[in-house]
């Protein structure tokens, strides 16, 4: 079975000089404050850009909605 997207965070802990990060389905990491630093950047980068998308999509819905309304 196919899932979409998880809808809530996941839960982010340090302990004994390590970032533990509990995810959705039983996920666990365990990083160093370097990787999980550069996760985090990439993760904020990743969610910009597919907010932007889901703007984008928005918009271009509500043209073609728009288009189909004045023919």
């Amino acid at each position: 079975m196919e899932k979409g997207p998880y809808d809530e965070p996941s839960e982010v802990t340090a302990e004994e000089g390590e970032v533990l990060v509990n995810g959705p389905d039983g996920v666990a990491v365990s990083l160093t404050p370097e990787a999980a630093g550069e996760t985090s950047q990439r993760l904020l980068y990743g969610a910009a850009e597919a907010k932007g998308q889901q703007v984008r999509l928005r918009a271009e819905s509500g043209a073609r909605r728009g288009e189909r309304g004045t023919q």
